[in-house]
């Protein structure tokens, strides 16, 4: 059963490989397509939108591309069997956040080609994200220090280290009387 794991995770990044195969090109046909439909008038695009869509593009290309490269499965190619499922893509971290961008990426793309080239501005979550993270992962602990107010923890009583888990098991077991643990002498 524990190849039941790699195997879901194999279909899974396989699924996810497909869809970002085509996310590739559908985000922009239906851009298109939009429009066509609703705004003709912005046809063809300005070098505005173009220059706006190309610097948007890259960004989403590489990650995209890192992204199928990391989860693609290898499969034997004459029995079929699974070889490596790849890095899981369901991962969070860093995985996550390149979705999210390719997401955020796709939807300003369909949104300008519906409601206009204000739509962009959509993509200001990706670095307003970044620095929320930044600050509150970086330099709010450095600023602050670790327990974020410092005040609070000048005036808190220590508290003394306590062990591992196992041995505050132990340590409590030996207190009640447990015939499972042994006081062994200590050694001189």
């Amino acid at each position: 059963m524990a190849n039941a794991s790699a195997k879901r995770i194999a279909n899974q990044n396989e699924s996810t490989v497909r869809t970002l195969k085509l996310g590739m090109f559908l985000p922009t046909i239906i851009s298109l397509v939009l429009r066509v439909l609703f705004r003709r008038s912005s046809l063809p695009p300005s070098k505005g939108s173009l220059a706006i869509y190309i610097v948007t593009f890259f960004p989403a290309f590489f990650l995209s591309n890192y992204l199928v490269k990391i989860g693609t499965t290898r499969r034997d190619p004459t029995t079929g069997t699974l070889i490596s499922y790849g890095e899981d893509l369901h991962q969070p971290g860093v995985t996550e956040w390149c979705f999210d961008i390719l997401y955020v990426t796709w939807a300003c793309q369909i949104g300008s080609g519906v409601f206009g080239e204000w739509f962009w501005w959509l993509y200001m979550v990706i670095p307003l994200y970044a620095v929320f993270k930044l600050w509150t992962s970086v330099i709010s602990p450095m600023i602050l220090g670790r327990g974020g107010d410092s005040s609070l923890t000048e005036n808190a009583p220590e508290k003394e280290p306590l062990g591992s888990k196992r041995q505050e098991k132990l340590r409590k077991r030996q207190e009640r009387g447990d015939p499972r643990v042994r006081v062994q002498p200590g050694r001189k």
